[in-house]
Order: structure tokens, then C-alpha cells, then sequence
């Protein structure tokens, strides 16, 4: 197991009040050993004028996904994650009505580098988007 304390989906979802998660409707699903899932619906809140899913939404899912997992592997009082580098391959569109599920995994788990990948796909299981985010996890910031 990768996590460092297995969090609860509702500690999880929790921590997302009053952020662009949950404007977007973004929801932690399903949390194994080594992955993290959450679902986003492709609503009037993620879709571009076509109808389909916004290419800058399935990279905000991804960044979620890989920052929270980030987050909660490293201690939150000594350390903190900030993102370095996103990318995203968008390869197939998604429709209006449905949702959308990403899945993150780690590449490479560090002392100062995450690097971790996030597959998207659709309701029929077909790959929307494959991304990867590289965080960097420094000293946490003293108040």
C-alpha cells in the first residue's frame, strides 16, 4: 500500500467544500492499495460549445487526482506538494450527460518527486484522456 494513512471517500470529498472540485462536481469513488478514482459528470460546468467534454476539465480532474494522492502519502505537517508539469493526450471525446471516471496511479513515489499518471475514460470503459503530472513535495511553509 502506497498511502501512508487510507483516508475515508467521505474525508475525501469533504476536503473538496468551497473548491473548483466541487464547483465542477468532481467525487472521489474508489480508493485501492495503489490507485485513486473519482468521477466527473460532463455537464453545462465541463463541456466546450461543441457539447463535449472540455479539454481543460479532464486536466483539472487529472491535477486533482494526482495532487490528492500526492497529499496523502507525504505528512501534511512537515511537507507540502505543489505541481511542477501537467500533460494530457486527449483521444477520444465524451458527451454531454455522461461521466467521466479518472483513475490515478503512481510512476514514481519519491522523497522529492511524484510523477503519476491518470487515465479518464467513459462510461463504456473507452480512454478519453491519459495524462501525467509531476509534483515536486517541499518543506511545508511555517505559519
Amino acid at each position: 500500500m502506497i498511502w501512508k494513512m487510507k483516508p475515508s471517500l467521505d474525508i475525501l470529498n469533504q476536503s473538496s467544500k468551497n473548491t473548483m472540485v466541487e464547483y465542477l462536481d468532481i467525487v472521489f469513488s474508489n480508493i485501492g492499495d495503489d490507485f485513486l478514482e473519482a468521477t466527473m459528470p460532463v455537464s453545462h460546468k465541463t463541456v466546450q460549445p461543441f457539447r463535449i467534454l472540455h479539454g481543460g476539465a479532464s486536466v483539472a480532474l487529472a491535477e486533482t487526482l494526482g495532487s490528492v494522492a500526492s497529499n496523502i502519502i507525504v505528512s501534511p505537517e512537515n511537507l507540502q506538494i505543489v505541481g511542477l508539469e501537467i500533460n494530457a493526450n486527449h483521444l477520444k471525446s465524451a458527451k454531454e450527460g455522461q461521466t467521466v471516471t479518472g483513475k490515478v496511479s503512481p510512476i514514481r513515489i519519491g522523497r522529492k518527486i511524484h510523477v503519476w499518471q491518470i487515465e479518464i475514460r467513459d462510461e463504456q470503459e473507452k480512454l478519453c484522456c491519459i495524462s501525467r503530472l509531476t509534483v515536486a513535495v517541499l518543506e511545508a511553509l511555517k505559519a
